[in-house]
């Protein structure tokens, strides 16, 4: 009897523990961060939302999907950084007119031996040599053409948007020297 009192009474404190624990780090800890860092840093707790003329038009830190000639080609996005067109009946559209997978993140995961991964890449390098003539086979870097690990990173290095500036130049009317300062 005396042995199973003793179990009774470490599981009770196993189990007072756990919940003790778990309120605090599970639920009180967590909600005095959120509490903290929204008062503290409240643009970067919010998104980074980047605003134009009082509309939320993007994050500062996921990439946006540009579609139009005189923008910079991020990297490649497999959910299309959540850019989508919402028509009058409320269906919802990538921005290339594919179906809207809905909001998600993440990357395709595949591994460099995949046709899927090796064609989507191919087809990346055809898209920028068409956007970027100027530009041959060889010279485009490989952060132009591979996504990052979220998906949503749209960073690239500086080498690889310096490869863009002719035909950005040429789009958007702006000189090569006042891109090359932006």
């Amino acid at each position: 009897m005396n042995k199973a009192k003793t179990i009774l009474h470490n599981f009770r404190q196993s189990l007072s523990i756990t919940i003790v624990l778990m309120l605090l780090y599970g639920l009180i800890f967590p909600m005095l961060l959120t509490f903290l860092s929204s008062i503290l840093f409240s643009h970067q707790a919010n998104g980074s939302i980047v605003e134009i003329n009082g509309t939320a038009v993007g994050s500062t830190y996921a990439g946006q999907e540009f579609i139009k000639p005189y923008f910079m080609k991020c990297r490649p996005s497999a959910v299309h950084d959540n850019t989508y067109i919402e028509n009058e009946s409320g269906e919802k559209t990538y921005l290339d007119g594919s179906e809207f997978t809905g909001l998600t993140s993440g990357s395709e995961n595949l591994s460099p031996s995949n046709p899927k991964l090796i064609e989507r890449i191919e087809n990346d390098i055809e898209e920028f040599i068409a956007s970027n003539p100027t530009v041959k086979r060889e010279d485009i870097l490989v952060d132009i053409v591979t996504a990052s690990g979220s998906g949503l990173d749209p960073h690239i290095s500086v080498q690889a948007a310096k490869l863009q500036i002719t035909a950005i130049s040429e789009a958007s009317g702006l000189t090569e020297e006042q891109l090359t300062k932006l």
